[in-house]
């Protein structure tokens, strides 16, 4: 924690790299990802502050959009694209999943039942072999599953009709760094 600390210590030394921020933000993009503490959107990106929006919940997982039963996950995204005016929508996995690999291998959550009650909304990713600890195959999917939900919420469903939204999906893999993303005319995830 010290480290962590020391750095907070140091970070606000110079106020004038930060005066502008006061203004308000207008980021362009919606990031939604996991929490896991090896997924760092703006590391990824080389975003600056204010120019990502984030979404992070556990599995990067995308609640089913219902009227009258607010979330949180909703309240961003309808934040976002109806206040903030973002213009792409990034849904990003990643390579070893913890969430994603739960679900996958069919693990006994009863420990964690607020854990196992937040997966049980991601419904079940295809099978991917147990031996791959990335989970790479099953990532994907589940990315694209939360594509689809991203589309039933009203204020995207509005923006992608109006043609003043885009929705990209994306895979990171911790172990190398590399990001891919998905190609609709391929329908597989390929290199940036």
């Amino acid at each position: 924690m010290q480290p962590l600390i020391d750095h907070a210590r140091s970070f606000g030394r110079r106020p004038e790299d930060f005066a502008s921020l006061a203004q308000g933000q207008s980021p362009q993009v919606l990031f939604v990802t996991c929490s896991d503490s090896r997924v760092v959107p703006a590391l990824i990106t080389g975003a600056r502050p204010g120019e990502l929006f984030e979404l992070r919940t556990a599995g990067n997982i995308v609640p089913p959009y219902v009227c009258g039963r607010p979330t949180s996950e909703a309240a961003t995204v309808e934040y976002a694209v109806d206040v903030l005016g973002v213009t792409e929508i990034v849904v990003c996995g990643h390579s070893h999943c913890g969430a994603v690999g739960a679900l996958v291998r069919g693990e006994d959550l009863t420990a964690v039942p607020a854990v196992r009650d937040w997966l049980a909304q991601a419904g079940t990713p295809s099978e991917t072999p147990d031996d791959d600890p990335a989970v790479a195959e099953a990532v994907q999917n589940h990315v694209l599953a939360q594509l689809l939900r991203l589309r039933a919420y009203p204020c995207v469903r509005r923006a992608l009709t109006a043609g003043q939204l885009r929705l990209h999906g994306w895979y990171y893999e911790v172990h190398t760094g590399a990001v891919r993303a998905h190609s609709p005319d391929t329908d597989s995830f390929e290199a940036l």
